[in-house]
């Protein structure tokens, strides 16, 4: 049978029925994408996922970067199961969390000796802040324009679209623009030289210089996996060293090999102060966490007994899930597919820009690819119109996350080229195809 393969209009009718049963007891809030397509999935088989309906559908979503290694993989669901008719909850040291520590000790460079480990990617965010400023004995945290760390409350004041109607947000933290090739107003061939010029006049003239770190993706993920210059991280970095200042690197979405590198501040030959860990490190499972240096975890008192510890996070069913999906993408060296299959897709993708009505650009880095798509006078399409794509790719097989006016596309780094070239036919199709019908479009 190929891949993707549709047999009902969506959603099915089976699928309609249990997302109607939900609706009568779950909150509202959920994902928009959720809710637009009111497929109810059964299981998935590394790239595919299958719904009530019969329908097969090639994933380009992966839980948002989740599903790292692909769905039901035999190692990591062996794995889980082995360690939950053993062990399952508590925080007491365990061979899976210390064989995880020595693997992750084995990928990372030698100065992130220290790890900590969480069930979320807000708590990982809180964790590192906190750490940030027990370890500098200062307050303030820079972030940046369009980025997306949390929904907690002192991750919210560092996420775009997180600020307006929860009241005020808390204190000590400031965004600079960050250094996106398309939208920032510093746009141009000296994108990051004048970027890191603005950021360190924003730090004399518009903070009180108290600054416990800077933290910053790699690739901007809710803004549309944006794709900062080369050398851009590393401006940051010597910007934090000059102020005395902590960095920190985001790489809840860019780690684990998806944009190649185990992470993606390594193509950037530095070392962040913290990282932050998540979304691929379990494949599915809750598991997060930060790395840093001896001398900063050693800091007070975040390193006191019970400083700066967590219910789940550690625990050996998580660390059992960790340590088969760690050990799956390194030993099936998954990061120089993404990195291949990767650029196989965006050479594909650019000719896009060229030949859709629809995409006024294309960007990304290994498995992690934006598609920008634009209305009539180059402006933002609305949100019913990127509805409408979302199902149009969807009723063809592909599911894709839609964010703000781009298409994120970011699969399980176990995607083969011949699936490649399977979703990027379902893109070509919707966004040049003449069946696509948009507000204000013939």
């Amino acid at each position: 049978m190929p891949f993707p393969h549709i047999v009902t209009a969506g959603p099915g009718p089976r699928s309609l029925e249990i997302y109607d049963r939900e609706r009568r007891s779950i909150a509202p809030g959920l994902q928009s994408v959720t809710q637009w397509a009111r497929v109810c999935f059964t299981h998935g088989d590394d790239c595919n996922l299958f719904d009530l309906d019969g329908n097969t559908y090639l994933d380009f979503m992966a839980g948002i970067a989740v599903c790292s290694i692909g769905h039901a993989n035999p190692v990591h669901a062996a794995a889980i199961a082995d360690q939950a008719g053993k062990l399952a909850a508590g925080g007491f040291t365990s061979l899976p969390r210390v064989e995880l520590l020595e693997t992750m000790r084995s990928i990372l460079p030698p100065e992130l000796s220290r790890m900590q480990l969480y069930s979320g990617g807000a708590e990982a965010v809180e964790a590192a802040l906190r750490l940030a400023r027990c370890a500098t004995g200062r307050s303030m945290v820079i972030g940046f324009w369009g980025g997306y760390h949390g929904k907690t409350e002192g991750t919210r004041p560092l996420s775009e679209g997180e600020q307006v109607g929860y009241g005020l947000p808390t204190p000590g933290v400031i965004s600079a623009p960050y250094a996106d090739p398309k939208h920032s107003p510093f746009a141009g061939p000296d994108l990051v030289e004048r970027t890191v010029h603005f950021l360190r006049e924003m730090i004399v003239h518009g903070t009180n210089r108290d600054i416990a770190a800077i933290i910053v993706e790699p690739v901007q993920g809710r803004g549309g996996n944006v794709v900062p210059p080369p050398g851009f991280l590393r401006a940051v970095h010597e910007v934090a060293r000059q102020i005395g200042a902590l960095f920190i690197s985001d790489e809840m979405i860019t780690g684990f090999y998806r944009t190649g590198p185990a992470f993606a501040f390594m193509a950037e030959d530095i070392v962040p102060d913290i990282l932050i860990m998540g979304k691929g490190f379990g494949n599915g499972f809750p598991v997060s966490g930060i790395a840093t240096t001896d001398a900063i975890a050693s800091s007070e008192p975040w390193a006191r007994p019970s400083g700066n510890s967590s219910s789940y996070g550690g625990n050996a069913l998580a660390c059992a899930a960790a340590l088969a999906t760690v050990r799956t993408l390194r030993d099936q060296r998954l990061g120089e597919n993404a990195a291949e299959v990767g650029a196989h897709m965006l050479r594909r993708l650019r000719r896009l820009v060229e030949t859709s009505p629809l995409v006024s650009d294309v960007r990304g880095k290994g498995l992690l690819i934006g598609i920008e798509l634009a209305g009539e006078g180059g402006s933002p399409l609305a949100r019913e119109e990127l509805r409408e794509i979302f199902l149009a790719l969807l009723n063809r097989g592909l599911l894709v996350m839609p964010s703000g006016s781009s298409l994120r596309i970011n699969p399980p780094l176990t995607l083969t080229r011949e699936l490649a070239d399977a979703g990027c036919d379902i893109l070509e199709e919707v966004l040049v195809g003449a069946d696509v019908r948009l507000a204000g479009r013939a």
